[in-house]
């Protein structure tokens, strides 16, 4: 099995890459919102870690985003509880898809969590600054100050670029994107021959 790990910055358009190469996904922001609305045992976590900010189950995302807001050191406690959730369930997908070719990774923190093999496949989601901007400003409860806050926990978008095997430019155009990927994919074949 070849996995790919995609990397890039917030907003850059990384599911919608992953989405794009037609092979299963693991989306761990998808994964995380899921387990805040199903997770009694995360909840049962974060209320313990974080009381005066996670008190409802299913927990509401407000909660989360106050909580990080309110303090630098509650996004790593968070991160700490719910990753370790995501590796496990990251686990059972990698399970479920066994049989499959090529299966692809869509995990913001993929190599700041060392969640990465060294045999992995990564790809850097390129996309104009403007372009992030403009699809930062349109998705629903945009916050400024929590974006800065999980920018300053990530890796830089240059040392993410010189890991990675192979680079899209992202313009947001599924039949670029798609040709990008099918370029991309003829190379890993070849390579994994």
């Amino acid at each position: 099995m070849i996995k790919i790990g995609i990397l890039g910055d917030i907003g850059s358009g990384k599911s919608f890459v992953s989405k794009e190469f037609g092979h299963p996904v693991f989306n761990a922001d998808y994964e995380v919102s899921k387990l805040y609305r199903k997770s009694k045992k995360i909840f049962i976590r974060l209320n313990k870690e974080l009381p005066d900010h996670i008190s409802r189950f299913p927990i509401d995302k407000n909660e989360i985003i106050k909580a990080i807001l309110s303090n630098q050191n509650n996004l790593k406690k968070i991160i700490n509880i719910v990753h370790k959730e995501i590796r496990n369930k990251m686990k059972l997908f990698l399970k479920k898809n066994k049989s499959k070719k090529i299966v692809i990774l869509d995990i913001p923190l993929l190599l700041e969590n060392k969640i990465n093999n060294k045999k992995d496949i990564l790809v850097f989601v390129d996309s104009k600054r403007i372009d992030i901007e403009k699809r930062l400003r349109n998705r629903k409860n945009f916050n400024r100050e929590l974006f800065n806050r999980f920018k300053k926990i990530q890796l830089s978008l240059s040392y993410k670029k010189r890991k990675s095997h192979f680079i899209i430019k992202n313009d947001f155009k599924k039949k670029s994107v798609k040709m990008s990927i099918k370029k991309i994919l003829k190379k890993i074949c070849k390579w994994k021959k």
